[in-house]
């Protein structure tokens, strides 16, 4: 009777035992896998000879030039008009299928080849990342714009993204992408203040700026073109510190009086640009980026249209989307701005609009 006993009493001690042992594995995965993720942290240099690919011939610059830049924000050819995001509000991760990554890139080249601008800036271009099923979207562009010269700077380099469950972000190896009709003589990748502290920080974005020095004929001075993309999901210290430690890099040009220009996606919204108010308590909404520019600099924006949506539910039948003004430039005072408009594309292919910059030297 006392053995029989023992028996039935045996059971609940090794349950015990194998959700223990359960518990433990999972303890030592979770271990193991941040410790991978540690270990394989990207992390780059303050600076950096980046990325840089010149066309066999390419024109020279005169210093009286006219020129038309587009900066764009291409959502990595997988945030169009059905998509929504779980950071948003939400809930997806990747598109259904690498159709619609396909015919994104597609659409997003054409709008690119229609303004024919001499300079382009694309934010969010995606080299080997499972959220755009592995495109290599930097080659693809650079496919169709053989005529130009091109430079790239990674700012998301993860082995795995560990979230949403289930279905996570996975591998993600994503950056800037420039494209020149007169090429640089240098492409630098600067990098700016990372606002993540461990272990949040090595699977998240490494912001920075893309510098392309494109040398003009007859003088030593240099036009600079500086792509970048700040700060998203941060508490908005992050956007403040990179948007100081890119007017360093804009004071430090003027010194030397090259003529700059500064394109993407900022984030934030501009001095005197139109704020669309939160349709949703809770939404997403920039701060607004500091108004005191470093002296000779000036914003060139498109103050009523919208560059931007919401990627709480897809745009396509959305009658009330949340809207904002984050995608623009800084320019030098040695640059008159001729005009600067926001090209309607009805965000079909991205959840950005691009801007449309027209300028002259001098």
């Amino acid at each position: 009777m006392k053995n029989k006993e023992k028996k039935k009493g045996s059971k609940p001690l090794r349950a015990l035992k194998a959700l223990l042992g359960i518990i433990l594995a999972v303890v030592l995965l979770a271990v193991g896998a941040f410790l991978a993720l540690t270990l394989t942290e990207y992390k780059p240099q303050e600076s950096e000879v980046t990325q840089n690919d010149i066309p066999a011939s390419s024109p020279k610059l005169a210093e009286s030039a006219s020129l038309t830049v587009l900066s764009y924000n291409t959502g990595y050819a997988a945030l169009g008009e059905n998509a929504d995001f779980f950071m948003d509000g939400g809930t997806s991760t990747m598109p259904e299928s690498k159709d619609e990554v396909v015919s994104n890139l597609a659409g997003i080249t054409g709008e690119i080849k229609e303004v024919g601008a001499d300079i382009v800036l694309l934010q969010e271009v995606d080299k080997d990342s499972k959220r755009s099923f592995h495109i290599n979207e930097y080659e693809e562009y650079a496919k169709s714009f053989t005529e130009m010269a091109s430079s790239f700077a990674l700012n998301y380099s993860s082995t795995y993204v560990p979230f949403p469950f289930p279905v996570t972000l996975g591998r993600v190896n994503s950056g800037l992408a420039t494209f020149l009709k007169y090429p640089s003589e240098t492409s630098e990748r600067v990098q700016l203040p990372v606002p993540f502290s461990w272990p949040v920080r090595c699977f998240n974005l490494k912001r920075c700026l893309l510098i392309d020095r494109v040398p003009l004929e007859g003088t030593e001075k240099e036009l600079v073109v500086i792509n970048l993309h700040l700060e998203a999901y941060d508490s908005g210290e992050g956007k403040i510190a990179q948007t100081r430690r890119m007017y360093e890099v804009l004071e430090a040009e003027s010194a030397k009086g090259n003529y700059v220009i500064v394109g993407g996606d900022f984030n934030q919204t501009f001095p005197q640009a139109k704020v669309f108010p939160a349709l949703t308590e809770g939404c997403w909404m920039p701060g607004t980026l500091d108004d005191s520019l470093p002296a000779g600099y000036s914003f060139a924006i498109d103050t009523e249209a919208p560059t931007c949506r919401l990627l709480d539910k897809p745009y396509k039948g959305n009658s009330d989307p949340q809207y904002y003004i984050i995608d623009g430039f800084i320019v030098s005072s040695n640059i008159t701005v001729d005009s600067v408009e926001t090209v309607d594309t009805g965000f079909v292919n991205s959840d950005h609009q691009p801007v449309k910059l027209s300028i002259t030297l001098g």
